[in-house]
């Protein structure tokens, strides 16, 4: 009997042993074939242990009891060591069962973490779409706030068109009939620089100060005429904000170096000049100066244009010394690209002439002797 129990356990500790490199299900499967066998050893142990039990009770005193109780005792000892590894072998079975139940929950988890890497991935691409869509859609909007702008801007322009029409008639027909219509920035009478009241500047007379020498663009006439009938009118209030605007958007587009740029400055400037904003007007028809002598030359009629009408700044003002270089230099270039014989010569001798006149008449008010001055 304890040679079978020998073999035995000596095979369940050849088959835990081989049991090691098998798979959970091959484990499995062998611990249920050990649980048969342990079963069947377990009844063969009660038989046996039974029919010990039996003989011992049925004699009193048999000549080998003690022999038959160690036998018992024996067989009660391989019983209790079967039992224990009967429930060992149960605890590894629910083991196994408990193991399955882990694993085809974690195989489970792992195919949702896939599925949710994958709705991840698929929700950063849709994000990154969704970005540039909007980027897209900013800058269209950004575009399309621009010409809603520029728009509202032209149709500030075209509610004035039926005026211009009119005022562009009356110009036409007041206008010199000369090829280049560069006229005396001078007055005809000395009033405006013996210190009188000062009138807007006649439509005429500001077209031809801010045209003398450069031909006005298309583009810009209509806006340029309509300035310059609420200039003529008085009317700064409109004439200034849109020439303004005008400069802005022509500095966007072409660049602050730009003739036309210098053509707005000059509007302005006599419109401020009228205002008799004399500082401000000096600032840009020094600007305009400065774009013009870079972009047409220093000996363009556009220049002189440009230094009469500052001279005429500083005739009002008071200061003929700053006026009468500059006057010099407008007849030096008029000379110089028209003749010493071109009526536009004489007008800008003229226009000297009555700057020294009037220094003259200002020198004498100071007290100044004139056998000084002369």
């Amino acid at each position: 009997m304890s040679k079978a129990i020998n073999s035995y356990r000596i095979k369940k500790i050849e088959s835990i042993g081989r049991m090691t490199a098998l798979t959970q299900e091959e484990v499995a499967s062998h611990t249920r074939t050990v649980v048969q066998g342990l079963e069947a050893l377990r009844n063969e142990h009660n038989s046996i242990l039974s029919g010990i039990n039996t003989t011992l009770s049925s004699s009193h005193h048999p000549p080998d009891s003690n022999v038959i109780s160690e036998k018992a005792g024996i067989l009660q000892k391989s019983l209790d060591q079967i039992e224990l590894g009967l429930s060992e072998a149960q605890i590894m079975l629910a083991l196994a069962s408990h193991l399955q139940t882990v694993e085809a929950e974690k195989q489970k988890l792992r195919a949702q973490v896939r599925r949710l890497c994958q709705e991840n991935a698929w929700l950063r691409d849709e994000l990154a779409s969704t970005q540039q869509k909007l980027q897209a859609s900013e800058q269209h909007v950004a575009q399309l706030e621009e010409d809603k702008k520029h728009l509202e801007f032209m149709s500030t322009i075209k509610k004035y068109d039926a005026d211009v029409q009119d005022s562009e008639s009356s110009m036409e027909e007041k206008k010199d009939k000369s090829d280049d219509p560069v006229v005396d920035l001078f007055p005809d009478d000395d009033s405006d620089d013996r210190g009188a009241a000062m009138s807007p500047t006649p439509p005429s007379q500001f077209a031809q100060q801010v045209n003398a020498g450069y031909e006005i663009p298309a583009r810009l006439r209509t806006l340029h005429n309509l300035v310059i009938q609420y200039a003529s009118q008085g009317r700064y209030e409109v004439a200034v904000p849109l020439c303004k605007q005008a400069l802005e958007d022509l500095e966007k587009t072409s660049g602050h170096d730009h003739p036309d740029v210098a053509t707005m400055l000059n509007i302005l400037a006599l419109v401020y000049r009228d205002q008799n904003k004399y500082k401000e007007a000096a600032n840009l028809l020094n600007d305009a100066l400065a774009i013009r002598e870079k972009t047409l030359g220093e000996n363009h009629p556009a220049v002189a244009a440009t230094l009469n009408n500052l001279a005429v700044l500083y005739g009002k003002r008071g200061k003929y010394k700053e006026a009468e270089p500059l006057c010099k230099r407008a007849l030096e270039i008029r000379e110089k690209v028209l003749g010493r014989d071109h009526p536009d010569v004489a007008k800008q001798l003229n226009n000297l002439a009555l700057l020294c006149q009037n220094q003259i008449s200002q020198e004498e008010r100071r007290g100044v002797p004139k056998e000084e001055l002369l």
